[in-house]
């Protein structure tokens, strides 16, 4: 089930794609692209366009259903700020590493006490589901037979395309953007590195690809902004409102709450402070155990 959910179209001898996955969904997908370009006359870049806008509507409740799981745990951690920012700055100021695991430990316990999940709570399902009709449309727009010596706007759909991989780019970068808003800081610090390194690699994929494969790229960059938005302007309100219920009906735990246990354990077997001694204690202890073998001795 992992291999088939994980989308792995194989390639033969002469690189023609084979396995599972193409012979349930690649082939199709080809063949579609081929009827809308040859049967309907539109072109093999109006269909990979078409038939990549078909696919993503279809896996588009999961990629709503996933983001949902997201934003419902942003919304959360947004609301708890003001039980976490504390701690979160004891973290970022101890100066022993007792007091960094301590503060580390407090941390996770108010996650953990008030129902956050530090991995966004979205699950690998979702997402293994939609890499099989991915990985096809791709292997499709890429070996579809037709798609070499076609164009599509005067760009050769069998060569790469730089216009093509910039607009791209750009999409994604946009699209990336856009996940920053409405998120805490502490989660925007986190999350700033992926802005640039996920459109660097879509920009990559697409100049290392045929035209027609970055055309598909291409459009489900405008799929990818339009489930932000609907993420944005209509899930997240919407989950902001029932965050704020469940709060109300159950108040969030505080250190003090949940920290009497807690901090009687800590107490009681206090942590080993192993912040690395001096070299002048270390010469010392050195001197301690030499005088101890000699009387001995």
């Amino acid at each position: 089930m992992l291999v088939l959910l994980s989308g792995c179209v194989g390639q033969d001898t002469n690189g023609n794609p084979t396995g599972l996955i193409w012979t349930l969904l690649g082939q199709p997908m080809s063949t579609l692209i081929t009827f809308f370009a040859e049967n309907q006359a539109l072109g093999y870049g109006v269909a990979i366009i078409l038939v990549t806008i078909i696919v993503r509507v279809i896996i588009l409740p999961l990629g709503l259903y996933q983001a949902q799981k997201a934003a419902y745990q942003t919304e959360k951690m947004a609301y708890m700020q003001p039980i976490l920012a504390p701690i979160q700055e004891r973290m970022r100021n101890a100066q022993t590493q007792e007091e960094k695991l301590l503060a580390n430990q407090e941390f996770m316990a108010a996650q953990r006490e008030n129902g956050l999940n530090p991995f966004g709570g979205i699950g690998c399902l979702p997402i293994l589901i939609q890499m099989p009709f991915f990985s096809a449309l791709f292997f499709a727009a890429q070996h579809t037979p037709g798609i070499a010596g076609s164009s599509w706007m005067n760009i050769p759909l069998d060569s790469p395309s730089m216009l093509l991989t910039i607009l791209t780019g750009v999409l994604y970068l946009i699209q990336s953007a856009l996940t920053l808003v409405g998120v805490t800081e502490e989660q925007r610090k986190q999350m700033q590195s992926m802005v640039l390194i996920s459109p660097l690699m879509i920009m990559f994929f697409s100049f290392s690809s045929p035209a027609g494969v970055a055309l598909y790229w291409l459009v489900g960059g405008f799929f990818s902004i339009i489930q932000q938005l609907i993420t944005m302007y209509v899930v997240r309100p919407r989950l902001r409102k029932q965050v704020a219920k469940e709060f109300e009906e159950n108040p969030p735990k505080t250190p003090s709450q949940f920290g009497a246990a807690f901090g009687a354990g800590a107490s009681a077997s206090p942590l080993k402070d192993v912040t690395p001694p001096s070299s002048q204690n270390r010469q010392q202890a050195n001197k301690k155990r030499n005088a101890g073998k000699q009387r001995s001795r």
